[in-house]
């Protein structure tokens, strides 16, 4: 029999399932000597042999399949972190991961966004919509609230807004970056096919897209320099960085911090007009 450290996986199923409440999958309430779901009870909504889920829990199983895991974490009614922990230790990577379509941001979140007054921020998906932003971002980037939810994506922004084609200094480049890091940003998020149709737009609506779009490149967000040159302040620098949004795959944050004082002087000076106009 392993010891407890070879068995990592079978402890935190038999865990797992303590924790469960028969009488909410109808199981008659009976005299039960443990408390939770019975193994034969998990390998029966896993379908699965029960024998087998018993040496699993046991660490005489065997390596599960992925399929085997995701059957047996539906059972056990597992959160996505719980999920993604069964197969780091069963298999030793992540399960592939189910792309879920973002739905906005909480208010713990926005608020995030509204704190960095000098700074323009934003969440976008995987699919580079635009979900959430702050003052700052609607004042120096684009107006997204003026928009409506289908054309805040960044890719029609870029391709298809002359004012936004305007305000980059290299458009080209810009371009070019920008394709690759939406192509890695929806792979990673397992979202090719959500994409297939904004893709086929995007190739109809610019010859420019189809050429970047077919050159395969990918890169990553990560961090470095942007220059604009708004139509109203002139030339304004930042230093941008992309973080990952924690449990939320699907999401990620994007900060343009002023690379100086007088570049952070211009932010809020626009923010504050804006802001009179209303």
């Amino acid at each position: 029999m392993p010891n407890d450290t070879d068995n990592l996986l079978g402890i935190y199923l038999k865990d797992r399932r303590t924790r469960l409440d028969p009488a909410a999958f109808g199981i008659p309430a009976t005299r039960r000597r443990t408390p939770g779901l019975r193994r034969e009870e998990v390998a029966q909504r896993a379908h699965i042999s029960p024998t087998w889920y018993t040496w699993l829990e046991q660490g005489r199983g065997g390596a599960p399949s992925a399929d085997v895991l995701n059957r047996i974490s539906g059972a056990l009614m597992l959160t996505d972190v719980e999920r993604e922990h069964v197969f780091l230790l069963g298999l030793g990577r992540p399960p592939e991961v189910r792309y879920k379509a973002a739905e906005g941001v909480t208010p713990r979140l926005q608020r995030l966004l509204d704190v960095l007054d000098a700074s323009p921020a934003l969440i976008r998906s995987a699919t580079w919509e635009v979900v959430a932003w702050n003052a700052a971002a609607a004042a120096v980037l684009t107006d997204y609230g003026a928009l409506p939810p289908g054309q805040r994506n960044i890719l029609r922004l870029i391709f298809g807004n002359s004012q936004v084609r305007a305000a980059q200094y290299d458009w080209e480049s810009v371009a070019r970056f920008v394709v690759g890091a939406f192509r890695a940003d929806a792979a990673r998020a397992g979202a090719v096919s959500e994409v297939s149709q904004l893709v086929d737009e995007l190739c109809t609506l610019s010859p420019e897209f189809e050429t970047l779009w077919r050159d395969n490149n990918v890169n990553v967000h990560g961090e470095g320099l942007k220059r604009l040159r708004h139509p109203i302040a002139g030339p304004i620098a930042f230093e941008y960085s992309a973080f990952a949004v924690d449990g939320r795959p699907d999401l990620s944050m994007v900060v343009y911090n002023p690379a100086t004082e007088e570049d952070a002087a211009i932010v809020r000076s626009l923010v504050a007009t804006r802001q009179n106009r209303r």
